[in-house]
Order: structure tokens, then C-alpha cells, then sequence
């Protein structure tokens, strides 16, 4: 394994080390369609040293900075989503160990990451899918331990892991204290009291190892015992606050892969000797889809950052990013794949058929760490103090102002410091306010000033609503809705609070040239808040029918040249040797 990077270069560095884009992209969509595992893909990712950044420095890792992680797993996902997921999955398996396991338990499974031994992280099953509570797969105690018994489906890596963290049964069904986490080491369970389920075929993700574990009186040691017996649904939800909001990294590579595609195909496609970049339609789509691109990033870095800095708020903050991202991101897929039209279907006509492939691969990403209804239901429970951090601007300004100097150094995370609660709300949006006040009184760019002012009626309109939300164990639809349209106002939040903190650091680059992104970023925001809340679109503030032409012009010179296409995004190197597919005209 090679030493690892930080810094700046690293997105760079990684995409170096993945090789050609165009061999990458080829042999990806030969794989899935073959449903064979992307094993290069991640064996590139071992050499350069990802594993390491799955065990934080302290166990001998290079884990410090959540936004590096981001940007790392972006990267990737922007060439194969479907092997980052295959790779990522460790992280998202080891992270109880980092919450709640011992220093030997830490050292092992630091040890067994960095030699790059796969770990699965074992929730679900057959009957009960993502209901934890319900789980039936029993870990009954033992003079010198457990016995393991039941069937956990689907699992990612199930069968290709060397450790599973398992959540298992200890005490009554249905009980809040009723379900332990296990660390299992798969060779030294007893032959013939487990085995692996066959891998499922899936309709995305084809190649990668979703299949099953089924224990039949596995005995494991006492020490495998993750934290105390009881407090394994605890840990698994402190977990999921980290791994929810690295998730939204898949979304932004999914996303940023679909639009490059998408933007070269309409630079190249001349109908009736004009290009189909320059017609209002395709002008449109590239430019919205772009803006929300931008609000997804927006919401991800703030989100990666706050796991440093408002770690108190990250059981709001985690739920929002996860919600928000993969459902930006699949409409924006859907809208390009229209603009594509056949191609976005055909497997091996424009650019190899990477996009079916991505807009495949990334419907999972929704599902991941709990699905977005799950989510918004975890959001829902805490509109009570999310009502009175807005009312009251409750606020940690210095966590905040942290959270949003993207590409500064970061705190340690405090893992003591993660809540089941947020006990003071969400700062993001409860400082929307002030931070409107403040964007009135400086000079902006045009129509900056009008959208943020829009922006915070929305939000004081969406938080009366969630204040006559009653508490209740299944919420009414109506409380979803409402939930959606909080991470439209986070999201919107975040873009401000990330214009504020660095338009003077950006100002010379084109996406930030007279606010463009932010502009273009809420005013996509605001029209679909208008819609989830079911009131008036805001009028148009001055500037906003100018958007779209430049946005494009921008986007698509991006997509041409491998120029960033968000305002926090890295540059994509492409080969030189371009398929004769992407010229067609």
C-alpha cells in the first residue's frame, strides 16, 4: 500500500492513479454487463491507499478530515459508483468499531482495513429489512461467549468480507435495548455453523457482492461484544450519522459523471447545423441540472465538515444531507436522460453506455444507511427543537463558521459529543436570518439580496407548519413534505453560508464570477420548495433569465475541457484519445 495524501492534490493524485478515463469507463460497463466484480477498479483504490482513510489517525490511519474522505470517494464515483460502493462499504462497516469498540477491537480491525480485508456491515434481513427493532437473528449468551443464529440479506460483501460488525438480538424483541453489535471474524468461526447466501442480481451495481450471511450456531468469543450488551441500536444510529453523510459522495460523483456526459453530447450533436447546447431546452436542463448539482455539494461539504465542528447536530444535519443528495441527484439523472433521449438507454452507442449504467448504479445510493422515508421520519421526530432553534436563532457560530470554510483544517471529531438528539437544533438554518441581514447590508450580486430574502420567507413559513406537526410514532404524509422541504432550506442555507465565507477567496474563478452558482443554485431551490410546500414560485429576482445561457456556456466548456463544474469540484483530466461515439453528430 502506498503512503497516503492530503492536501489539495489528492482528488488529483487518486485520479491519476485510477488510470485513463476512457479505459476506465469501457471496462466498467464490460464488467456489468457480465455481472463481474470491478476488481482493478478496486485494487487501484488499494494501492493508492484508500483503505487507510477508512481507520482514523489515531489507530494509524489517515482518517482526520471527513471533506478529504468526500472528495476521495467523489473522485471515484465519478468513473464506477458501482465499485465505490463495493470499496466504501468498509468504512460504513467499521464505523461502530471507531464509536463503541475496545482498543484491542480498534487495533484488529485497524490492522485487518489496512491490509485491505473487506469488512460487511450486517443490518438487515430477509423479514425485516431496515425495521432494527425487529431484527430475528439471535445472539444468545454462552458460558465463554455467543451463539450466533439466524440470516442477515441483503449485505454488500457479505461473501467477500473477512469481518462482518453484526447486529444481533440479545434481549427482548422489539425493545430499544434488545439488539448488540458483534465484531465477527469470519475465519474463526467453526466450519459449518455459517454460511455465505448466493449473490443476488441486482438492476444496478451488477457486479459488486449484495448477497447474504446465515449463522447456524456460531459461537464467537465475549470479546467480540461491540460496547455493552443492549446498546447495539444506540450505536448503530451514532454510526449511521457518520456514514449517512459520507454516503452523499456517491451522489455527487453520480452526478457529476451524468453531466459531463451529458453536456459533451449536446456541444457535439449538431440538428439542422446548430448545435443542441445552444437551444433553450437542453439550455435549460444542463443549467438546472448543474444548480442542483451545486446545492448537493453544497449540503455534502457543509454536512462532512459539521461531523467536526456541530457534531452535537449531526443526527439533523446526517439525515438531511442522506434525504437530500441521492434525490437531488436522481431527478437531475432523469431530466438529463432526457436530453439524451436513446442514448441515455443504449448500452453501447454514446461513450461506451456509461450513462444507463450510472443512472442504474445510482438509484441504490437512496436506499444506503436507511432509505429516504426512513430518513425524513428521523428528521420529523425532532421538528419540536428544530421549531425553537429557529425561533430563538439559537446558533454555535464558531462550529459554523468552521463548517463552512470549505478546504480549511478541522478540528478532531469528538465521538463523545454525537447525540441521538440534537438538543439545540440545526445551526445552518437557524442562522439564515442573520446571514440574510447580513447579504442585505454588503454589496451582492445582482439579485442575491431578493433570492436570500425569498429564501427566509420560505424557511419562516415551512418552520410554522412544522409547528403544528404533533408528535407521533408514524407521522402523517404531510409531516414527509415537510420534511423535504427542510433539506431544500438547509441546502439553501448552505450555498449562502458557503458564497458568504468564500467569494472573496473565488472571486476571480468563472462559477463564481457575480454569484453565478449561488444564484443559479437557489433559484433552482426556491422553485422546488415552492412545489413541496404547495405556494407560489417567488418572482423572479433581477438576473435570473440571464442564468441559463451562462451557466451552460460554462458547463459545457467544463465537460469539453475537464474543468470543475461545481464551484468546489476538482478538474477531470479526460484521455486524449476520445471514442468516435462521442463526436457523432
Amino acid at each position: 500500500m502506498t503512503a497516503t495524501r492530503a492536501g489539495a492534490g489528492i482528488e488529483a493524485a487518486l485520479d491519476e492513479a485510477l488510470g485513463m478515463h476512457d479505459e476506465t469507463a469501457r471496462r466498467s460497463v464490460e464488467l456489468d454487463d457480465n455481472e463481474q466484480f470491478p476488481a482493478d477498479f478496486c485494487s487501484r483504490l488499494d494501492g493508492f491507499g484508500v483503505p487507510a482513510y477508512y481507520v482514523p489517525t489515531e489507530w494509524g490511519g489517515a482518517l482526520f478530515d471527513h471533506e478529504e474522505m468526500i472528495r476521495l470517494w467523489r473522485t471515484a464515483a465519478r468513473r464506477d459508483i458501482s465499485a465505490v460502493t463495493a470499496h466504501a462499504k468498509t468504512y460504513l462497516g467499521v464505523a461502530p468499531v471507531w464509536i463503541a469498540g475496545s482498543p484491542e477491537q480498534a487495533r484488529a480491525t485497524a490492522d485487518a482495513v489496512m491490509s485491505g480485508s473487506p469488512v460487511a456491515w450486517a443490518l438487515s434481513e430477509p423479514e425485516h429489512g431496515a425495521d432494527l427493532l425487529s431484527g430475528s437473528v439471535t445472539a444468545a449468551a454462552e458460558p465463554d461467549g455467543y451463539r450466533i443464529d439466524g440470516v442477515k440479506w441483503p449485505i454488500n460483501n457479505a461473501t467477500r468480507s473477512g469481518r462482518v460488525t453484526l447486529l444481533a438480538r440479545t434481549g427482548r424483541d422489539g425493545s430499544g435495548r434488545g439488539q448488540s453489535l458483534f465484531l465477527v471474524d469470519k475465519s474463526a468461526l467453526q466450519p459449518g455453523t455459517w454460511r455465505t447466501l448466493p449473490k443476488v442480481r441486482t438492476h444496478g451495481i451488477r457486479g459488486i457482492d449484495i448477497s447474504g450471511i446465515e449463522f447456524d450456531g456460531a459461537l464467537l468469543p465475549a470479546d467480540a461484544l461491540i460496547g455493552a450488551e443492549g446498546s447495539g441500536l444506540e450505536t448503530v444510529l451514532l454510526a449511521l450519522q457518520f456514514t449517512r453523510t459520507m454516503c452523499t459522495a456517491l451522489s455527487l460523483g453520480a452526478g457529476e459523471h451524468a453531466l459531463r456526459l451529458a453536456a459533451r453530447f449536446t456541444a457535439a450533436r449538431v440538428i439542422q447545423k446548430r448545435p443542441l447546447a445552444e437551444r433553450p431546452f437542453p439550455v435549460s436542463v444542463l443549467a438546472r441540472s448543474a444548480a442542483l448539482l451545486t446545492a448537493a455539494e453544497a449540503t455534502s461539504l457543509v454536512a462532512g465538515r459539521s461531523l467536526h465542528s456541530l457534531t452535537a447536530e449531526m443526527s439533523v444535519t446526517s439525515v438531511v444531507a442522506k434525504a437530500l443528495a441521492p434525490t437531488l441527484v436522481d431527478d437531475t439523472l432523469g431530466e438529463l436522460a432526457e436530453l439524451l433521449g436513446a442514448r441515455s438507454f443504449l448500452s453501447d452507442v454514446y461513450e461506451y453506455g456509461a450513462f444507463q449504467k450510472v443512472w442504474r448504479d445510482h438509484q441504490i445510493v437512496a436506499v444506503f444507511d436507511g432509505s429516504t422515508p426512513v430518513n425524513r421520519a428521523a428528521l420529523v421526530q425532532q421538528f419540536p427543537k428544530l421549531v425553537r432553534g429557529f425561533a430563538g436563532g439559537t446558533v454555535d457560530a464558531g462550529g459554523l463558521a468552521e463548517a463552512v470554510s470549505v478546504g480549511s483544517p478541522v478540528r478532531p471529531v469528538d465521538r463523545g459529543a454525537l447525540t441521538m438528539v440534537s438538543r439545540q437544533g440545526c445551526s445552518v438554518v437557524q442562522a439564515l436570518p442573520a446571514l440574510v441581514e447580513s447579504i442585505g447590508g454588503r454589496p451582492a450580486p445582482t439579485g442575491l439580496a431578493e433570492q436570500s430574502v425569498a429564501l427566509l420567507a420560505m424557511a419562516e413559513y415551512l418552520h410554522g407548519r412544522m409547528a403544528e406537526v404533533a408528535p407521533a410514532a408514524r407521522p402523517a404524509m404531510v409531516a414527509y413534505e415537510l420534511a423535504a422541504a427542510y433539506e431544500l432550506c438547509y441546502a439553501g442555507a448552505a450555498c449562502l453560508h458557503l458564497w458568504a465565507a468564500g467569494e472573496s477567496e473565488h472571486a476571480p474563478e468563472p462559477l463564481w464570477q457575480d454569484g453565478l452558482w449561488v444564484r443559479a443554485a437557489l433559484r433552482a431551490l426556491l422553485a422546488r420548495l415552492a412545489a413541496v410546500l404547495r405556494v407560489p414560485v417567488p418572482v423572479a429576482a433581477p438576473g435570473d433569465d440571464r442564468l441559463d445561457g451562462a451557466l451552460t456556456r460554462l458547463i459545457v466548456d467544463a465537460a469539453t475541457t475537464g474543468a470543475p463544474v461545481t464551484p468546489f469540484g476538482a478538474p477531470a483530466p479526460r484521455s486524449l484519445q476520445q471514442g468516435k461515439d462521442s463526436r457523432e453528430r
